[in-house]
């Protein structure tokens, strides 16, 4: 039998598309006989400071931001990820390592490849407000290597349900829904495709904002799109994006789904009903997704992320996909990407690879990210051998 490795306590953090706030989530992590056991032990999801949250928002694209207001969010993003983390050790105990995911701000894309792509959150005030070493920016090195750098959930899910392949025999699939939503599809043998699918909550969050005068920055509870009827004009036009008929791998962001976007398919269409407006675009978030999985001949999809808080969306994708929440497998719907961050901070300081290349197109296997120290001597451990090949959630109250 292999020698288990030491058990490492690492906080994942990141703040997705949608801008919504500081997900952290606390994992002890260790490995043994090429399995990695990742024991839950707490999740929030943090507010970000006052201001903070309008502040990103107006510096996304496509609205104009210096370098003085990148600079400064760059600061402010790091300070309130370390906040976020001593918030959790509060209640978890102190942690060995943090992961970071950061704030993406852009994700440049062009004729279909990955150029670049720029996540804040400044590591070096993590690491001196926490004292811990940090591992961050994970996703230029797979873009470095010709990928996407997303999505990376890819690299957890392909860990996450290999068990679930290898018992049933078929593939199965990992749905996330945030501001993008992206499908990760694990093959019986071994291969691994992923890709963003179109929007999730992005331009829902934006129409919600729209339609209330900025009073909501969501559809709450789907409540408005449950009160309205789709529009196939709008759906018809919005599905016409080549996107959605680009093959994979491929990503996408707020880059591209954004107001100007909205408002450009609202043009010389007869007036909209609020109500309608979002039922017609739940409507392409569940018809872009089931359309993706259907190409796959996939039917049931274990789902996270903020979408799925959203009954409107779910029955939607419910009338054509079985929608198993992540829970039911051991993630928390709403901290599986927390987690994820954290298994990529674990894969980075064992000096494994962080990436699927098969799912984001990158060349090869890339060890992922840059780690800034914290205030004791870097000690990296030894790489276990076997190396991790699938992953297994454990009961925190779980005796190992």
């Amino acid at each position: 039998m292999a020698d288990r490795t030491d058990a490492l306590r690492v906080a994942g953090l990141l703040s997705g598309t949608s801008v919504d706030g500081i997900d952290v989530a606390v994992a002890e992590l260790s490995a043994a006989d090429g399995e990695l056991v990742l024991t839950p032990r707490g999740q929030w999801e943090l507010p970000y400071p006052r201001g903070l949250r309008e502040d990103l928002l107006a510096a996304l694209p496509p609205a104009g931001c210096s370098v003085e207001q990148l600079a400064k969010l760059d600061t402010r993003v790091g300070q309130a990820f370390a906040a976020a983390v001593r918030t959790a050790e509060a209640h978890t105990g102190p942690a060995d390592l943090v992961a970071s995911l950061g704030q993406t701000v852009f994700h440049w894309v062009e004729h279909g490849t990955a150029r670049g792509t720029l996540q804040i959150g400044q590591p070096a005030w993590i690491a001196e407000r926490t004292g811990l070493p940090v591992v961050a920016d994970f996703r230029v090195r797979d873009v470095a290597a010709g990928g996407h750098g997303a999505p990376l959930a890819s690299t957890l899910d392909a860990l996450w349900l290999r068990p679930v392949v290898e018992r049933e025999g078929h593939p199965a699939a990992a749905l996330n829904i945030g501001g993008i939503a992206n499908l990760t599809v694990v093959h019986p043998g071994g291969e691994v495709l992923a890709y963003d699918t179109g929007p999730g909550n992005a331009l829902l969050d934006l129409a919600a904002t729209r339609v209330t005068g900025g009073s909501q920055h969501s559809d709450v509870d789907g409540a408005l799109a449950s009160r309205g009827t789709v529009r196939r004009d709008l759906l018809n036009r919005l599905l016409a994006d080549p996107y959605y008929a680009a093959a994979p791998p491929k990503s996408t962001g707020k880059e591209h789904f954004h107001a100007g976007y909205l408002g450009e398919a609202l043009k010389g269409l007869p007036p909209i009903e609020d109500a309608d407006l979002l039922a017609t675009l739940t409507e392409l978030t569940a018809t872009t997704v089931a359309d993706a999985c259907a190409r796959h001949d996939v039917h049931t999809v274990f789902a996270s992320g903020g979408g799925v808080r959203n009954p409107a969306l779910l029955r939607a994708l419910g009338a054509r996909l079985t929608v198993v929440p992540s829970d039911e497998l051991g993630l928390p719907a709403g901290a599986k990407e927390a987690y994820l961050t954290a298994v990529l901070g674990w894969l980075t300081w064992h000096g494994l690879a962080g990436n699927v290349p098969s799912a984001t197109g990158a060349r090869g296997p890339r060890l992922l990210g840059s780690i800034t120290p914290g205030e004791k001597p870097l000690a990296l451990p030894s790489s276990p051998q076997p190396p991790v090949s699938r992953l297994r959630v454990a009961n925190p109250t779980e005796k190992r």
